[in-house]
């Protein structure tokens, strides 16, 4: 049996109901896993003797604006052992009501999370660490989703060199 058919197989002898979907794409296996499942599906998956999948390489998010559920949020398993790579995705409607933490299972979880919501706005249940990474602490809104206002900065040139000057902010003396 391919190691694709043992992990689904697994999954479907632990939880029937948890698998959605599941796709195959150039060798990379996707597993669409409802919201409520998530948690013990990622247990089994690293405790089972079998599978192993023992690292969490990153957690990242999708926004599918103007499909619904709006988000998705990615879990990038290995299994080091087996030397196999997984992908979990989980639909979320309600950024405020994510997924459950995987935290507690790869301890890396809780920091990539961090990330997750940074960027993106997903929160994830049971996570009391969800701060801000990568943008100071009073910046507003998440830049990766798609409905962030973009800024724009004019492109000096030659021939409006002294329009773009006289806005940039220089130091008084």
């Amino acid at each position: 049996m391919k190691r694709e058919q043992l992990v689904v197989e697994k999954i479907k002898q632990a939880t029937p109901d948890a698998i959605e979907d599941s796709n195959d794409f150039r060798g990379e296996q996707t597993l669409f896993i409802k919201m409520n499942r998530l948690k013990k599906v990622c247990t089994l998956l690293r405790d089972d003797p079998t599978l192993q999948y023992n690292f969490l390489s990153d957690v990242t998010a999708d926004d599918l604006l103007p499909e619904f559920p709006r988000f998705a949020v990615n879990y990038h398993l290995y299994s080091i052992p087996h030397k196999h790579r997984l992908r979990l995705r989980v639909l979320v409607e309600d950024p405020e009501k994510g997924p459950q933490t995987v935290g507690d299972i790869w301890k890396v979880g809780t920091w990539l999370e961090m990330e997750v919501w940074d960027l993106m706005g997903v929160s994830f249940k049971g996570n009391n660490h969800l701060r801000r990474l990568f943008l100071p602490e009073d910046w507003q809104g998440h830049p990766l989703r798609k409905d962030y206002p973009l800024g724009y900065e004019e492109v000096q040139f030659s021939f409006n060199w002294q329009e773009v000057d006289a806005k940039k902010p220089y130091a008084k003396d």
